[in-house]
């Protein structure tokens, strides 16, 4: 079963390029799309202080990250936790650059050669709803996914949104699932099932069908005083 990462960040500042650093790490995991509490919530200290507009959204004062631990005193521990998943993140380009650079400070690869695949939920939503907001906040309005606890910017809290938010986006994208019983075995209670190529049969109703239909339109017809459409409509 597809073990999935939710995951987010809170930085320094807006630019990895020029020195700014992680100061926080939320995960949430979903095995089966569903949350298994199975979380990972890192607080860092990024050994130079935030930006003014970068605390002003995250609310994380420099002094409450003196004694935290360095990425680097963490980064075995992280890159184990998602290891061979599906990472999940909104604005993945944001992201993936500050832990790319966190790791190339530790002459280590990037950091999607550690996952299965990264999918940036920003991009999906783009699809969705060209030339609509599309922020974390604007998704939990339209998805109706309740945010009334956001008041600042938190990693582990804004995890916990977009995996919400990621269920909602992709509900009705998941196959068909066949119950099996104790046919599947232990742990086993579902399949996948591919209807690509299956050939549906096309039922053509009898001659009595076609009569009992036509009868109960004659009805609908007549109580509603000849003025049902389809007897206004030329016949196909």
């Amino acid at each position: 079963m597809t073990r999935q990462i939710v995951l987010d960040t809170e930085t320094t500042g807006l630019s990895a390029d020029t020195g700014d650093r992680i100061i926080e790490i939320g995960c949430v995991e979903l095995v089966g799309r569903k949350l298994t509490g199975n979380n990972l919530h890192l607080y860092l200290n990024p050994e130079r202080d935030s930006h003014e507009d970068a605390l002003k959204v995250h609310g994380i004062s420099n002094e409450f990250l003196r004694d935290k631990p360095k990425f680097a005193e963490v980064a075995d521990d992280f890159l184990h936790y998602v290891q061979g998943a599906e990472i999940i993140i909104h604005n993945a380009a944001f992201d993936l650059g500050f832990l790319d650079k966190e790791l190339e400070r530790l002459q280590r690869p990037a950091f999607e050669s550690f996952v299965d695949r990264v999918t940036d939920t920003l991009a999906m939503a783009r699809q969705l709803y060209p030339g609509k907001r599309n922020s974390l906040d604007a998704l939990c309005d339209r998805l109706e996914v309740d945010n009334s606890g956001r008041t600042l910017h938190g990693a582990l809290l804004d995890a916990e949104l977009l995996a919400e938010v990621y269920i909602n986006l992709t509900r009705g994208q998941e196959a068909l699932l066949i119950d099996l019983g104790d046919a599947g075995g232990p742990g086993r209670v579902a399949e996948r099932v591919d209807l690509s190529g299956f050939e549906l049969p096309v039922l053509v109703a009898s001659e009595r069908e076609r009569a009992a239909h036509e009868a109960v339109l004659a009805e609908i017809d007549q109580a509603s005083g000849e003025r049902t459409v389809w007897r206004q409509q030329e016949p196909l």
